[in-house]
């Protein structure tokens, strides 16, 4: 009995092997290019759009939307072209050649990916670039809008003003920020405690599925319409563009920012922000940010910067503050008085008065600075002696800040599950950790005080699981390799990212992308992904900063 189990046992071992074998399918780049060549697009040649190591502007392609130095390398030889796409049918071409000759597809809109997933990997890669598709079309009777995947939100936010002064999108205040990654991973903005995230207001969208098709919602379905609101659109397909509703906002908004050093009294002030900021009224969004600063004779310091945006004029803005935070000893003169375009030049730190076309300066690269994103949910205030064991470690860093975003609001009255996006009810603020630093030299040492810092405050924060938010991508979380995918790893960072959410999410990657082709390092896997346990050690190494 024995030796017949040990037999079976062989030959299931050998069956796994082939399957795993098969599945593995060697790139073939000289048919890749000429498969892109040969499905040009009448009129608009897709050889405009395709750049490879030869062409002379590859480079500068590359860097243009390329947000993060730890991650910049054009010399990357599994890099093997970039698509910058100029029409739809350049997206459908790409898609089709590269899942026919074994080419990892990596989509780009901003550039802002924290972990360079959208423009590295270590197997043969093409970068589909979005920003030429970048279109943008606003319907003011209808409170509603068109936006394709490569505008940012700059862009978006100035062409929703120039229609009409009271509209506008539930959306992030970083003007070079792209659409279309900020909007599938959920879309965080500091109108969220009155109107919620931007999935919640994504109405259609046009998407390239794994065959080449153009999708719109009645087309793909409800499922893969609900996974790619808060899901990462990555995992399922390329976005083309969404159709979003648009929000009502006064004319006139009112803007402050108080700074409360530790010494004078910024822990306190920080403390008492955590008991009020989920309870002040929904117009009112009041950010605490944590900052490294030094003072005039050099000395290192934290800084607490408390930014409030309120829908609504100065002195109603006074007399809710004076009321919930008197700490803050909010004066009538560090209240601004703006449009609501405006107030993004605010929240960009540029000088009140600032022309708003500012917010249309493009990206130009390289990048000048290293960086290290993580990020946490707090359901409860963290006690003093907690803030304080933050600062002990925050201040071995020269370059660093933490941004507290305040929740409540309507956020505590949407379902986990409207969307695939679940951090909603029962949070009391998220946390943002960001570090910098302009020499690669200091890479180890600052990814070391990052998790120091995230060690420090995990008795405070969200617990089984720790929830990570996933526009503010954090590959310490979980990762696969970049040419393997385990549903055991993808479990670990997917119950961070989705919660509750992530069942549903891989049954509808199972439904509409069953071969993993759309994959990254954290992507969501289809439920029957076999991982290659019979060939750990000569497996693909996780993507690291180079």
């Amino acid at each position: 009995m024995k030796e017949l189990v040990s037999i079976l046992f062989l030959l299931l071992l050998a069956l796994l092997v082939s399957i795993s074998n098969a599945k593995v399918t060697k790139p073939n780049v000289g048919n890749f290019l000429r498969c892109l060549r040969y499905r040009n697009s009448p009129g608009i040649p897709i050889t405009e759009a395709l750049y490879t190591h030869n062409n002379s502007i590859f480079a500068s392609s590359y860097f243009s939307y390329t947000n993060n130095k730890r991650y910049a390398n054009p010399n990357n030889t599994n890099l093997i072209a970039i698509v910058a796409a100029k029409h739809e049918s350049h997206v459908q071409a790409t898609v089709v050649c590269a899942k026919s000759y074994g080419v990892q597809l990596r989509i780009r809109s901003g550039g802002h990916d924290f972990e360079g997933l959208s423009y590295n990997s270590y197997v043969p890669f093409v970068i589909l670039d979005m920003h030429n598709l970048r279109s943008i079309t606003v319907d003011v009777s209808k409170k509603k809008a068109w936006v394709q995947a490569g505008a940012n939100l700059g862009e978006l936010n100035t062409k929703i003003a120039e229609a009409n002064k009271t509209l506008a999108f539930a959306a992030g205040v970083c003007p070079s920020v792209g659409v279309g990654g900020h909007i599938s991973g959920g879309g965080y903005g500091n109108l969220i405690r009155k109107h919620g995230i931007s999935v919640d207001h994504v109405v259609d969208a046009k998407l390239v599925d794994t065959n080449g098709n153009i999708l719109n919602r009645a087309t793909m379905g409800e499922d893969l319409f609900w996974a790619i609101r808060g899901g990462g659109s990555a995992s399922f397909g390329v976005i083309l563009a969404y159709k979003i509703n648009l929000v009502k906002i006064p004319e006139i908004l009112t803007v402050f920012k108080v700074n409360k050093t530790l010494e004078q009294g910024g822990t306190d002030v920080l403390y008492k922000w955590q008991l009020v900021a989920s309870k002040l009224p929904e117009e009112l969004f009041l950010r605490a940010m944590p900052q490294i600063t030094f003072g005039e004779s050099g000395e290192k310091t934290i800084t607490v910067k408390f930014y409030a945006q309120f829908l609504g004029r100065a002195e109603k803005l006074m007399a809710i503050i004076n009321k919930s935070l008197p700490e803050l000893e909010l004066k009538r003169e560090d209240c601004y008085e703006m449009s609501w375009l405006n107030t993004m030049t605010f929240w960009m730190n540029y000088p009140v008065g600032t022309p708003a076309s500012v917010l249309l300066n493009k990206v130009a690269g390289p990048p000048g600075l290293f960086y290290k994103c993580k990020s946490d949910y707090v359901k409860k205030p963290i006690p003093k002696e907690g803030i304080e064991k933050m600062w002990k470690t925050m201040l071995k860093f020269n370059n660093a800040f933490m941004e507290w975003n305040p929740y409540g609001g309507v956020m505590d009255r949407i379902p986990t599950n409207a969307t695939a996006f679940p951090h909603r009810k029962g949070n009391l603020f998220k946390i943002q950790y960001f570090a910098l630093w302009p020499d690669a030299n200091a890479t180890d040492t600052h990814l070391g005080l990052m998790k120091e810092l995230y060690d420090v405050a995990e008795p405070y924060v969200s617990s089984n699981p720790r929830e990570a938010f996933l526009n503010y991508r954090d590959l310490d979380i979980g990762s696969n390799p970049s040419g393997e995918t385990s549903v055991k790893e993808a479990k670990i960072y997917g119950s961070k990212y989705f919660l509750g959410n992530l069942k549903r999410l891989m049954e509808t990657k199972t439904k509409y992308d069953p071969d993993n082709f759309f994959k990254n390092e954290q992507s969501i896997p289809p439920v029957h992904v076999m991982y290659n346990f019979f060939n750990n050690e000569q497996s693909i190494p996780p993507l690291r900063a180079m």
